[in-house]
């Protein structure tokens, strides 16, 4: 019997429609494969909806976005609208989204493929086996904390105000996601923050440790994140589950994206408790590359695996998918952000055809 799903597309800017459209080539096949109907609908964010519209975020995206059972989005921003106001430029219609889905956790992979262990700045044998989980608050902390903007003092200087925030509910919802997930992997979790000086931060390792005793069977640790950041880099494999607030998750991820060789291969999902996630690549919009066929289209593809897994419940296409990336990769396929000597160089849309093809012999 086949199963119908209305899924949002939200390509965004820069290199976003190109890896978008190679990832939906993808879903395609698997839909055939598995007997899944896809019913895509695209909508506008980020930059192209500010060019179409006047602002980041339409509310016509954000209701089509409430309406789908998942929400494939690409990239967004660009030089061009860095000089607008912070309320109208492309990231304002990112957060805008989480917040209005409500998407308050962010699963990071971070994963080193066997193909692509050279690929990383680091040595092997620090990075060899590595496989942790960012579990990131994304909807509180000082990106969404109260007051902020840029003011005017009584002697009329300027000055920037951001608010860091987080209440025990915050707290507990995210822990909670962050325990459940180190259960389903190798149940040890590490929770960062800054306790040492921030006092959002102590209540944040308070409630973590609260909830530690309705885990007995999960080994939870502490680090600063100053610490933490310096951990990923020298002993990656130390870390199974990470979980933390949304301005340390944000930096974090990407450093322990950089370990897997390249940004351009990882994939991630945000999550409510109920609504549509939102399933992302973790790289930006690449704009210095857009519309030159050279973008990875990997971590896209990777996302609507995440899709699949998290937000479908097709655990079998799921597989089907990131299986066929690990065989492309060992059959030598690469584009330029992971290209080593004798490896096969691809553009966009080649590895996408490559991908496609290994994914109709199986």
């Amino acid at each position: 019997m086949t199963q119908n799903y209305r899924i949002t597309l939200l390509p965004g800017d820069g290199i976003g429609p190109e890896i978008m459209s190679v990832a939906v080539d993808v879903l395609r096949i698997v839909g055939q494969r598995f007997d899944i109907s896809f019913e895509f609908q695209t909508a506008l964010i980020g930059g192209a909806a500010i060019d179409a519209t006047g602002e980041p975020l339409p509310a016509a995206t954000l209701d089509t976005c409430r309406n789908s059972d998942a929400v494939l989005l690409a990239a967004i921003g660009g030089y061009k609208w860095d000089s607008l106001p912070s309320h109208l430029r492309p990231e304002a219609g990112l957060l805008g989204l989480r917040a209005g889905l409500e998407l308050f956790a962010n699963l990071r992979p971070a994963k080193i493929l066997p193909q692509l262990v050279d690929a990383s700045t680091l040595k092997r044998e620090v990075v060899e086996g590595v496989d942790i989980m960012v579990v990131r608050e994304l909807t509180g902390g000082i990106y969404f904390g109260k007051p902020k903007g840029i003011f005017a003092t009584e002697t009329g200087e300027k000055r920037g105000v951001n608010t860091m925030v987080y209440s025990e509910s915050e707290i507990d919802r995210i822990g909670r996601v962050a325990f459940e997930t180190a259960r389903k992997r190798g149940g040890k979790l590490c929770s960062v923050d800054k306790a040492n000086v921030l006092e959002a931060s102590q209540l944040w390792r308070k409630g973590m440790t609260k909830l530690a005793s309705k885990y007995p069977d999960i080994e939870l640790s502490h680090l600063y994140v100053d610490n933490a950041a310096m951990q990923l880099v020298c002993t990656p494999k130390q870390f199974d589950t990470i979980v933390t607030g949304n301005l340390f998750g944000d930096i974090l991820s990407d450093v322990a994206a950089i370990l897997t060789g390249s940004i351009g291969m990882l994939p991630s999902a945000s999550l409510g408790a109920s609504v549509p996630g939102v399933f992302e690549p973790v790289h930006g919009s690449a704009p210095d590359i857009a519309g030159q066929d050279k973008a990875n289209p990997l971590a896209q593809i990777l996302s609507a695996a995440m899709m699949l897994r998290y937000a479908l419940n097709q655990p079998e296409a799921a597989d089907f998918i990131e299986n066929g990336v690990l065989q492309v990769l060992q059959q030598g396929d690469r584009t330029g952000d992971i290209m080593s000597e004798g490896m096969n160089l691809l553009g966009c849309q080649a590895m996408g055809n490559a991908l496609i093809q290994v994914l109709e012999a199986k």
